[in-house]
């Protein structure tokens, strides 16, 4: 860790000198950053990926403004892991957001969690600072409740919002409702000073996610300082919710209603900043934490389009999410990107914006896709799909390549838990875990986006594309070096699972004092 830490440090003051240096001769000032990340929301849920009811105008238009990525991808089937790989550039596999306990096994925080986001880990705000950046976070943060893993001692400048999900109520006796953040103040609790109505669905939280954006662009603008806004809201997960005026407005039902306040409020933020005049020196990405949460669907989960299955699984449906670019002047309107994205080059592309490069001292897998975005290269790389510390799958160029299939178990799938529904095939979607790594199941995303028809074993076209992918895993493998897991405590999936040597402790579990070192991942 003391290597780590030095070569940290190292970095950091050659940013601070190359910032300096930039600044010295006068450079112009790099573009404000947004990132706008849905979550749960499905690659179908748009219309301009070909949603139906055409109820996403103004994302749609944004689109039509910039550039869409059809093949874009989450780091994770889940919402932490995939959101720690945003803010690190790094696959959950590396930076400890993945869980050993036992294979394949999801990875969930939970309030009693104790696990977060390592401090040898570097993220993009921490990063960006060093170019001038105010940082703010709006909405779920995700990545470890505790005071060491908080937003502002991570980069972050400002925080409006939860370090999780909008879960509850709960009884505020043995389990409290979730927090609500101001910076490092408490400001109240969902379903309390922040009241959520399950039954009809009615919570202003939208719109007060969307007065933080746009009151924190405005005291930017009058600083004339780059800022960075990660605008993380949460109302298209279960429960889900929208506000008085929109409720009863989609013909989707309560989600519907839900993506409609989220579309209109991207319309005001993009308006706002046309009217600020700083479209030209903003970037805008709007992408999912994940795709659509096919087990609460159809009344509170979203669409995956023709792809397999939903979150949880690393079928196209749990991976593949919506992804448009905007960045008036600078992208031309109306472009179609075919590169093989992932949510993890965001990480690397805001660095490239700030004119900062990424650490040297660790492996970052984030692409930067300024070459993609405005000179229309297409880069091949492969795109490793993990469920906790197993690879699953892998995907290069239009081919993906399985190498274990499960969905969940079937104690959960007769308990009427289906990440699935009505979408069954045959030796693919499987409930137990089934292994291909000697023979995987193989695909063509392009003629079958749906994973329906394994190529076979036998083809010339199925020996051809193992040839590629092979080498491309084996590389991956032997230069891994994974991170410390930081969601084995209290995973609920596997609670009943204890290490040896490892005892159990309630609900969760405790390293017992004698064998620190076999348990030391439960710290």
């Amino acid at each position: 860790m003391r290597a780590v830490a030095a070569a940290t440090k190292g970095w950091r003051l050659l940013l601070v000198l190359s910032t300096a240096g930039i600044a010295a001769a006068g450079a112009r000032q790099p573009p404000n950053i947004l990132v706008l990340l849905m979550d749960d929301m499905g690659w179908g849920d748009l219309g301009v990926y070909g949603e139906p009811s055409r109820e996403t105008p103004n994302l749609d238009q944004m689109a039509a403004e910039g550039m869409l990525f059809p093949n874009f991808y989450s780091a994770n089937p889940l919402c932490s892991p995939s959101r720690a790989a945003l803010l690190t550039g790094r696959l959950p596999i590396r930076n400890g957001f993945y869980t050993t306990n036992a294979h394949a096994r999801n990875a969930y925080t939970p309030q009693e969690v104790v696990g977060g986001i390592p401090d040898s880990e570097l993220l993009l705000p921490e990063l960006l600072k060093e170019a001038g950046y105010t940082s703010k976070i709006v909405g779920k943060w995700h990545l470890g409740h505790r005071p060491q893993f908080h937003p502002l001692k991570h980069g972050f400048d400002e925080w409006f919002g939860s370090p999780n999900c909008h879960f509850g109520p709960y009884d505020n006796r043995a389990r409290p409702n979730i927090p609500v953040y101001r910076d490092w103040e408490m400001v109240g609790r969902f379903y309390e000073e922040f009241p959520i109505n399950l039954k009809t669905g009615e919570a202003n939280l939208t719109q007060i996610y969307l007065e933080e954006a746009l009151d924190f662009i405005r005291r930017q603008q009058a600083r004339q300082r780059p800022f960075f806004l990660y605008w993380a809201i949460d109302a298209t997960h279960a429960p889900v919710y929208a506000s008085r005026s929109f409720l009863g407005t989609s013909r989707r039902g309560r989600y519907g209603d839900a993506v409609r306040e989220i579309d209109d409020s991207v319309g005001r933020i993009l308006r706002l900043l046309r009217e600020l005049r700083l479209g030209e020196n903003t970037f805008v990405f709007f992408t999912s934490d994940n795709g659509a949460a096919l087990i609460s669907a159809p009344e509170q989960g979203g669409s995956n389009g023709p792809f397999l299955c939903g979150k949880q699984t690393t079928f196209e449906g749990g991976m593949r999410v919506p992804a448009i670019a905007w960045w008036p002047g600078h992208i031309p309107a109306g472009q179609v990107s075919h590169q093989l994205g992932s949510i993890m080059d965001l990480f690397s592309t805001s660095l490239s914006l700030a004119g900062l490069k990424p650490p040297r001292d660790r492996a970052v897998d984030g692409l930067d896709l300024l070459p993609a975005i405005l000179q229309g290269q297409l880069m091949d790389r492969p795109m490793f799909y993990y469920r906790g510390n197993t690879l699953m799958a892998v995907t290069l160029g239009l081919y993906k390549a399985h190498f274990w299939t499960w969905t969940n178990s079937w104690e959960e799938f007769k308990q009427g838990i289906d990440f699935c529904p009505g979408q069954n095939v045959s030796g693919v979607t499987t409930h137990t875990q089934e292994e291909h790594t000697k023979l995987p199941l193989m695909f063509h995303l392009g003629r079958d986006p749906g994973e329906r028809y394994p190529l076979s074993f036998g083809s010339a076209e199925y020996q051809d594309a193992l040839g590629r992918i092979t080498p491309a895993v084996q590389q991956h493998q032997e230069a891994l070096v994974p991170g410390q897991p930081q969601l084995n405590v209290c995973n609920q999936a596997v609670m009943n699972w204890a290490p040896p040597g490892c005892e159990k402790l309630g609900k969760c579990l405790r390293p017992p004092e004698s064998v620190p070192e076999k348990c030391s991942w439960l710290h």
